[in-house]
């Protein structure tokens, strides 16, 4: 009996985890953290698509780290591994602004663990 409950404890907690964090594509602009700020609480996706390629690369934009913005106006931010490989897509990139990804990782509430980034 006491074997039972612990099973049907740990499944729980298994099922809880995969909720948290689950396999995730999301697209949208990619801003640097430092930018978003201003973007992300005027909900401006006019703002968004203007942000330069250039600025993204300013040394403390990329102290700052990398996200997404949405659609629906969400910011999700990466992880350390996210951000080297959003600095390596913006250095190879020619586009000059609107600079739009798809982004695959792990989601777990507002940021994301990175697999891969994408410009679209």
């Amino acid at each position: 009996m006491k074997a039972l409950v612990r099973f049907f404890a740990i499944a729980g907690l298994v099922a809880a985890l995969a909720c948290l964090a689950s396999a995730a594509q999301v697209q949208g602009i990619l801003l640097d953290r430092m930018c978003s700020v201003k973007i992300v609480a005027a909900n401006d996706q006019k703002a968004a698509q203007n942000h330069t390629r250039d600025c993204a690369l300013m040394e403390d934009c990329v102290k700052a780290g990398y996200g997404v913005f949405t659609a629906d106006g969400k910011f999700i931010t990466f992880d350390a591994a996210g951000n080297q490989k959003a600095q390596q897509v913006l250095k190879a990139s020619k586009k000059k602004d609107n600079i739009r990804v798809q982004v695959t990782g792990e989601q777990s509430g507002d940021s994301i663990a990175v697999a891969a980034v994408k410009i679209l």
